[in-house]
């Protein structure tokens, strides 16, 4: 059932899907994942895949993805790492030295927006997922950060879900830079609107029949209540109905799995009661 009148999943046009805790956990595809692509493909429902995490390229999401069975356009994703470049590009489209704490899946799209790395006086220091981060790498931020170089975040995520259970996430070098520096980060991905906007232009999609569907409260679901879009949330990554019982953010919906979702949204779109 809908928490709010706002958002109905029978005017559903355009879904922002994430996907870590959404479509996959790990390496493993959640029940439901590819029923979703058909489904929406059926209703002439718009999308594009939003992502927090930015450690891996677009091509590699893409043959994940295929490796699940799940086939989607290149045009139909973008990664944080993606959104960041296209950021950088418009404050400064000149290109500039950054210092990345990251892995290839922000490098690179910051790299081929005209951006070159440089550790010894960068103007911007972006951060996000990196499981190489350490002492070294948050010595050269700290100084650099000192020195007027701007933070920039991929995304503020702490942890995130895995296979092998709830890991850390960009979040968490965030918080070691912000205790050593007292700067905080301009946040490219969610909970911030940037990666939704930017996604919403190039679908030319209309707020109110735009839903974003997502994992975790903090994140996904605030973005969408911040870009004035409905909001949909599935119990397979990090939020859990206590979380629920205990927020004040509460999902327009709320399901256990895709498959509830997908059920819940054919109906809607059928004209027939979602529950």
């Amino acid at each position: 059932m809908p928490d709010s009148e706002a958002f109905s999943l029978r005017s559903l046009r355009t879904l922002l899907i994430d996907m870590d805790g959404v479509l996959y956990r790990g390496p493993f595809a959640l029940p439901g994942a590819r029923e979703l692509f058909a489904l929406l493909a059926e209703r002439g429902i718009s999308y594009t895949l939003i992502t927090n995490n930015s450690s891996r390229t677009a091509d590699q999401y893409l043959r994940k993805l295929r490796a699940l069975g799940i086939e989607v356009a290149r045009e139909h994703l973008l990664t944080t790492g993606m959104a960041t470049a296209r950021y950088l590009s418009e404050v400064c489209p000149q290109g500039a030295p950054v210092f990345i704490i990251g892995e290839e899946g922000l490098i690179e799209p910051v790299q081929e927006a005209g951006f070159w790395l440089d550790s010894t006086s960068p103007q911007f220091v972006l951060v996000g997922l990196d499981t190489g981060f350490d002492y070294q790498k948050l010595k050269i931020a700290t100084r650099a950060i000192r020195s007027g170089a701007r933070l920039i975040a991929s995304n503020p995520d702490v942890t995130f879900p895995t296979d092998e259970g709830i890991l850390p996430g960009a979040g968490a070098f965030l918080a070691a830079i912000h205790a050593c520096t007292g700067v905080s980060a301009l946040v490219i991905g969610k909970p911030e609107t940037r990666t939704l906007d930017m996604a919403m232009a190039a679908l030319g999609a209309v707020r109110q029949h735009t839903a974003i569907l997502g994992d975790r409260l903090e994140t996904d679901i605030l973005a969408g209540k911040r870009a004035g879009i409905g909001t949909v949330m599935v119990l397979t990554g990090i939020s859990t109905r206590a979380d629920l019982a205990k927020s004040d953010l509460q999902p327009d919906y709320v399901f256990s799995g895709l498959p509830e979702f997908i059920a819940a949204l054919e109906r809607a779109q059928r004209g027939q009661p979602t529950c």
